[in-house]
C-alpha cells in the first residue's frame, strides 16, 4: 500500500525524470535486469536508466566516480539514488519489500556458498545496511586492480555478512531506521 501511495504521489516527479533522461541520451527512461530474489527465484528489477544504451555489455559493476558510460544526468540520479525510485513498482508487484538485501544478479549469485544463500529467504530490499556501509562501492571499487575480483573476494562477502547480521536481528523498528538512515545518508544530515 505504501508504494502504490508513494507512486501517486511521485508521479509528476516520476515522469519529469522520464523525460530528462529521454533528452540527455538515447534510450528508454527504465532500464530492467534480471536480478535474483526470494527463494533463489528471478525478477527483473526497475531503475530508472542512469547509463548509455547497452552499456551493461561492457560490465555489470560501475567502477570509479566518473564512469564514462554513465550520462550526465545518470550521475545525478545515482548521488541521491534517485534512479531507485521506479523499484517502487517492484514492492508493488511483491517481489521486492522497502528493506531487505539488495538484489544480486544470477551471476554473482552462484558464487554464494550455502550460508550466504539464507539472504534469499527474505524479499530483497529497496535498501539494507549494506547499501549505508557502501553507500560509496564504485569508489571502493576503482581502488583495486581488477574491480570485479575486489568484489568477489572482499565487498559482496561483506555485504552478505552484514544482510546475514540483518536477518538475524530484524524487526520493524530496526527497518525503520535503515529507512531513516538511508534518507540520512543521501542528503548528508
Amino acid at each position: 500500500m505504501f508504494s502504490f501511495i508513494g507512486l501517486i504521489i511521485l508521479f509528476p516527479f516520476i515522469l519529469l525524470i522520464s523525460i530528462i533522461i529521454i533528452i540527455d541520451s538515447k534510450g528508454w527512461a527504465f532500464y530492467l535486469q534480471k536480478r535474483v530474489g526470494k527463494n533463489n527465484k528471478d525478477f527483473y528489477l526497475f531503475k530508472f536508466r542512469t547509463m548509455l544504451k547497452e552499456s551493461d555489455k561492457k560490465g555489470l559493476l560501475t567502477i570509479g566516480e566518473r564512469d564514462n558510460r554513465i550520462t550526465r544526468f545518470g550521475s545525478v540520479l545515482r548521488k541521491y539514488k534517485l534512479d531507485e525510485l521506479p523499484q517502487l513498482l517492484n514492492v508493488l508487484s511483491g517481489n521486492m519489500s522497502f528493506v531487505g538485501p539488495r538484489p544480486e544478479v544470477r551471476k554473482y549469485v552462484k558464487m554464494y556458498n550455502e550460508e550466504q544463500l539464507k539472504v534469499l529467504t527474505v524479499k530483497p530490499g529497496i535498501t539494507d545496511v549494506a547499501s549505508i556501509v557502501f553507500r560509496h562501492e564504485n569508489d571502493i571499487l576503482s581502488k583495486y586492480k581488477d574491480p570485479e575480483d575486489g568484489y568477489i573476494q572482499e565487498v559482496m562477502p561483506a555485504k552478505i555478512k552484514l544482510n546475514l547480521h540483518y536477518l538475524n536481528n530484524r524487526s520493524f523498528v530496526k527497518d525503520l531506521g535503515v529507512i531513516l538512515k538511508t534518507i540520512s545518508k543521501i542528503f548528508n544530515l
